[in-house]
């Protein structure tokens, strides 16, 4: 794993990356939480989900949005950053060409930034959502949400009601052809305080599945 810097919008992106193994090694970003309350990509929920998806064979890439530690610029609200996200992206693909699949994933408002996302770039495959803040942030551009994904949260969580979460699921569950594995972890908090194994094993679990659809079919 090493340290980069990648040109972005308004000037350079502090980030981590790590290379799988393989011509056709699937791709992952994966995006902090608020960086007004203290995320960065070094954000334990952040980490673990970059370690599941290097785990899992994938290139991955962390980041710090802008104005977060030696990323450059200032806080923009969602719009910046969003536009940071796809820089990222776009630096991942130009280093890996031939990916077999690509992902994001997020937590907190690094989830809302992930969703947003999806919607701007069609190569997307999958989508990992920890705690997305509906109940803070506007979801409805999610119409429709292009790909199927996980959506992960603490029944103890403090910040993002688990009310809120549910009927986005539901919302998006509705949708034709679309599958959304909305998953609790019960005394998990918004930071899945002693949890993070737990958090790991469903990201495994799913991501791993979703990569090898068949494997499932055969041992299942």
């Amino acid at each position: 794993m090493s340290e980069i810097l990648i040109v972005g919008p308004v000037g350079r992106i502090q980030a981590r990356y790590h290379k799988g193994k393989g011509r056709n090694a699937p791709l992952a970003i994966v995006l902090h939480p608020h960086p007004e309350h203290g995320g960065t990509m070094n954000s334990k929920v952040t980490y673990a989900l970059f370690r599941s998806f290097v785990d899992l064979g994938f290139s991955t890439l962390r980041f710090n949005f802008r104005g977060v530690g030696c990323s450059e610029g200032k806080f923009d609200h969602g719009d910046g950053e969003l536009s940071d996200a796809a820089a990222c992206l776009d630096w991942l693909q130009v280093q890996n060409p031939e990916p077999r699949q690509c992902w994001v994933a997020g937590f907190s408002f690094g989830a809302w930034i992930c969703m947003q996302l999806l919607m701007r770039r069609p190569e997307l495959d999958g989508f990992i959502a920890i705690a997305p803040p509906a109940n803070m942030y506007d979801f409805t551009f999610l119409a429709p949400c292009p790909v199927s994904g996980m959506i992960l949260q603490g029944g103890k969580d403090e910040i993002v009601t688990k009310d809120s979460v549910a009927k986005l699921t539901a919302k998006l569950t509705a949708q034709r052809g679309l599958h959304i594995d909305y998953r609790i972890v019960p005394e998990a908090d918004h930071y899945f305080t002693n949890e993070i194994p737990t958090l790991t094993s469903h990201v495994h679990q799913y991501v791993d599945a979703a990569l090898n659809p068949m494997a499932k079919i055969v041992n299942g």
